[in-house]
């Protein structure tokens, strides 16, 4: 392994690094909110809009992000509605993560006791109220494992951007392969920058998830 190409090569790794954590965080956010409104439809059993979060859920669980990519990107031009790279790669990693944030918030919100629900409506508190100052902390907690999966398998589905154009690690190596043949040196890095990525947030959701589980139930 070349010591002098990983230090030529770590600037651009670097670049992408910060390009792919802006994107991932954007759709990620994104998915958060989705995730919020889709789970409270389904909770409360909205009769039309159910039915329309229930197919949603279907349609991009079960399709790739590669090809969600791929119908916004090149298949929406062709009816006018033009979107950039980047806003294609965020909104399509906010729609595919807002189908598994609904199902994480979900099993949150039905995690919680019937009795809880009950208590605040009978205390005067409106649906809404009982929703942001009861269910939703509880659910919230409840669900810090789920979401954190749900965060990392986001930003490692971000891979896929560089079928798109944009300058994520992904195209960065694989450009940088097909330019000079450095091989080890470019996927020694693209690992490297993916740890160092991924990595931080793994053991910030551990130790977050255990102070949740000690503040619930304590030793």
């Amino acid at each position: 392994m070349d010591k002098d190409i990983l230090i030529e090569y770590f600037p651009l790794y670097k670049e992408a690094l910060f390009l792919t954590l802006k994107i991932g965080w954007q759709g990620i956010i994104l998915a958060f909110v989705i995730g919020l409104i889709g789970s409270a439809i389904i909770h409360f059993k909205t009769p039309v809009l159910r039915k329309i979060v229930g197919i949603y859920i279907e349609l991009f669980r079960n399709t790739p992000l590669l090809v969600q990519l791929f119908f916004i990107y090149f298949a929406l031009p062709k009816v006018g509605i033009q979107i950039t790279a980047k806003t294609c790669g965020v909104l399509g990693l906010g729609l595919l993560g807002g189908a598994y944030m609904i199902e994480t918030f979900r099993s949150g919100l039905e995690a919680v006791p019937v009795i809880q629900t009950e208590s605040a409506l009978s205390l005067g508190m409106s649906d809404f109220q009982t929703l942001w100052h009861v269910i939703l902390p509880q659910a919230i907690s409840i669900s810090v494992p789920g979401i954190l999966a749900n965060v990392i398998f986001l930003l490692k589905e971000t891979s896929v951007f560089s079928t798109i154009s944009l300058m994520d690690l992904m195209f960065t190596a694989k450009d940088l392969i097909g330019m000079y043949a450095k091989t080890i040196e470019c996927l020694f890095l693209l690992v490297v920058f993916y740890l160092v990525m991924l990595l931080p947030i793994s053991i910030i959701g551990a130790i977050v998830e255990r102070r949740m589980r000690y503040g619930q139930f304590g030793d």
